[in-house]
């Protein structure tokens, strides 16, 4: 292989070959690594096809502060109290419809403190794996359960676990969704430490962002490390804005899978 390569090089008329090579096999390979709460590398496309949109291009300091959750009891109200405090209402929550469910006051809460809902599917399972028809199933049944619960339909998800293929958007799409994936991941669900999970979000956050969080018991040092977060992205003037008021009328950046 390094031999063929250094052929190819030397001769000049086979070098914008070797690089449209190169660069179409590392598209291809990411687009096969895009699950596991991995973000899509930057993907600025034209078409209209279904896509993912995990950031805006803008230059307004602008971030969407989101939070995925599945499962738990203890960890969402001390998160909620804390955007209570630092008065910041400008978040969006994705909701696993079977966690919804068990924590219908959670939900209400969520209601009436004026956040916005999005979708995390009913299972939390790889929907890639699945029929389409499974996957209408599965994201219908929290999209019933959802509506019921807070008196709206949700017209964003977050697939579980980041996970998605072409049929995966497809469908999602064709049900009313916009696919949210999210550029800056605090890696909050891996418990690396709370300066950790600070230093992941402040030092990668960039305007027209979203920032991927979770408030599930699974993450144990998230409402330890949120009101540093806050203050901090504050303190570097960036403005907190729902996902819906980010992406509106703006040049989103997404990922399509071909």
């Amino acid at each position: 292989m390094k031999y063929m390569t250094k052929l190819l090089i030397k001769k000049n008329k086979l070098l914008p070959l070797l690089c449209t090579f190169l660069l179409l096999s590392a598209g291809i390979v990411h687009a096969q690594s895009h699950t596991n709460h991995f973000a899509p590398l930057p993907v600025d496309t034209k078409s209209k096809g279904p896509q993912a949109i995990y950031k805006v291009d803008t230059k307004d300091k602008k971030v969407a502060l989101t939070f995925d959750i599945s499962w738990g009891e203890t960890r969402t109200q001390p998160i909620l109290d804390i955007l209570k405090e630092k008065k910041l209402n400008k978040v969006t929550f994705f909701l696993s419809s079977p966690w919804s469910q068990k924590h219908p006051e959670m939900v209400k809460q969520i209601v009436e403190g004026g956040y916005e809902i999005g979708s995390h599917g009913h299972r939390h399972d790889n929907y890639s794996r699945y029929s389409e028809e499974m996957m209408r199933t599965q994201i219908g049944k929290a999209e019933t359960i959802l509506t019921d619960l807070t008196g709206k339909k949700p017209n964003l998800i977050r697939m579980p676990n980041g996970d998605f293929d072409k049929r995966v958007l497809r469908v999602a799409t064709d049900m009313g969704y916009m696919v949210i994936q999210w550029d800056t991941d605090s890696l909050d669900w891996m418990n690396p430490g709370v300066d950790r999970i600070i230093q992941n979000v402040v030092s990668k956050t960039h305007p027209g962002d979203i920032i991927l969080m979770h408030a599930s018991d699974s993450c144990k040092q998230t409402h330890l490390a949120l009101p540093t977060v806050i203050d901090k992205l504050r303190a570097q003037g960036y403005e907190f804005v729902t996902v819906s008021e980010l992406i509106a009328g703006s040049n989103v950046k997404s990922q399509e899978i071909h």
